[in-house]
């Protein structure tokens, strides 16, 4: 299993990067995607600011405004981190390019496709080949104080993630948008003190921003 593993991987990228270079779109794509699969345990809150970081500050592959769109489409469907990581490689390769000029639908989905393919074969692999280890540690003690490190370090992500997003949505024309900080605020007070579910919520939220000027 884990030769299975590693061979889906490792070939396909190989490829990739024969054809358009170590450093190019595609084979940067893959090996990122790749690590994102083997960090993404914790949930999907846990890997985002390092997905969001890493594109646009590092790779430049799309603006932190167009993640938050990316964020906003994933919350409508089960599974946010898969629509989110899709939605990232599409606008990466629609930004950037890969076969010519930028802005074309072939480009766009054949990055979509290596980010397909890349988060996939290592998250199984390491599912598959991981779960034995996990399931014979699970009465260990000796794992109580690490694990409880790494719980605490998922919140402080967590709360990262909000701060990194809260730019873009507060400061969207480089000045306080406080109709936008009122809807969250309200956005709070409905989850927290009125117990209001996340799905009506977001509807609630998505009714509020297209009837806003």
């Amino acid at each position: 299993m884990l030769l299975v593993w590693g061979l889906a991987t490792l070939v396909p990228l190989a490829l990739l990067s024969a054809g358009f270079g170590a450093q190019g779109l595609l084979p940067t794509m893959g090996r990122f995607f790749t690590k994102v699969a083997l960090v993404s345990f914790g949930g999907a809150y846990a890997v985002l600011p390092y997905v969001a970081q890493a594109s646009v500050e590092q790779f430049g592959w799309l603006s932190a405004a167009q993640v938050v769109d990316g964020l906003a489409l994933g919350e409508t469907t089960p599974g946010p981190l898969i629509m989110v990581l899709a939605f990232v490689g599409f606008m990466g390769g629609w930004n950037a390019g890969v076969f010519g000029p930028p802005g074309t639908w072939i480009d766009a989905a054949a990055a979509a496709l290596v980010k397909i393919w890349f988060t996939f074969p290592p998250t199984f692999g390491f599912i598959l080949c991981g779960a034995p280890l996990v399931e014979a540690t699970r009465d260990d003690l000796r794992l109580g104080a690490p694990l409880t490190a790494i719980t605490a370090a998922v919140v402080g992500v967590i709360v990262s993630l909000a701060v990194f997003f809260a730019g873009p949505v507060l400061w969207s024309a480089g000045r306080l948008d406080v109709l936008a900080l009122l809807m969250a605020l309200a956005a709070l007070i409905m989850l927290l003190r009125l117990r209001w579910g996340v799905l009506p919520l977001i509807a609630v939220a998505a009714l509020g921003g297209l009837v806003r000027p």
